[in-house]
């Protein structure tokens, strides 16, 4: 079983040979390795599993790499690395343009892309531990560490979030005392796809609200009837 302290990469291409020789070059690599067919498949893996990486095909069937890189740039999270047959210079342009934190031209050197992801995850790990103080706020005698990614509830306690919750907790957070509605927890910390991820945005609410109940404490999360939820605290930084 691979140790859960290892970088997790996802692959995300409609070849299923080049999903398996990436996969295992990565995971001989020390990195550990999931794989999907297309962006609705990623879409999945990220909200149910989360990774440190992605690594996208442009060229899919169904929603193109452009788009979903250009999504899931808009979410902060994670990094994306584009590989295409397109390798001219305008090709990667777009592709840097719409939020990829690289772009190599295939057929690509293995462990060139290795040492690339390397980068990529040393950058973003640089970037969140400058920004850790800033990103961590206090709420109803919570600490919600954002760059940690680490939820304390008001004894000091360390409160198990899964990747959806935290990013969900991220969304309320960050837009405190307004109305989201479900498509733009969607945007915010889901995949957009469609009646299945509504009713995860439901699941999701539903299991992060209990994690939040105490009983000094009022509602944290209130849902307002046929618009979406709202965040009652009002959080500081902390």
């Amino acid at each position: 079983m691979i140790a859960e302290t290892l970088p997790r990469v996802l692959i995300v291409d409609d070849d299923a040979a080049i999903r398996e020789g990436l996969a295992e070059v990565f995971e001989r690599s020390g990195f550990a390795a999931v794989c999907a067919p297309n962006a609705a498949a990623m879409d999945k893996i990220l909200a149910d599993q989360g990774a440190d990486l992605v690594i996208l095909d442009l060229m899919m069937p169904g929603e193109d790499g452009l788009s979903a890189a250009r999504r899931l740039a808009g979410r902060g999270w994670p990094p994306v690395i584009m590989l295409s047959a397109l390798g001219d210079d305008a090709d990667r342009i777009v592709g840097l343009e719409v939020g990829a934190d690289d772009y190599m031209a295939k057929p690509c050197n293995p462990r060139e892309l290795v040492a690339r992801a390397r980068a990529v995850l040393r950058r973003a790990r640089d970037g969140d531990a400058a920004a850790t103080r800033a990103e961590a706020v206090r709420f109803a005698g919570f600490r919600l560490d954002v760059a940690r990614r680490e939820l304390t509830d008001p004894d000091g306690v360390l409160v198990a979030l899964s990747t959806g919750e935290f990013r969900l907790l991220r969304a309320f957070v960050e837009r405190p005392q307004r109305v989201l509605t479900r498509e733009h927890l969607l945007d915010l910390a889901f995949a957009n796809d469609g009646e299945v991820f509504d009713r995860a945005v439901d699941v999701q609410v539903s299991r992060l609200r209990k994690k939040l109940e105490r009983s000094d404490q009022g509602e944290l999360i209130r849902t307002v009837r046929g618009e979406g939820y709202l965040f009652t605290a009002k959080p500081t930084p902390g």
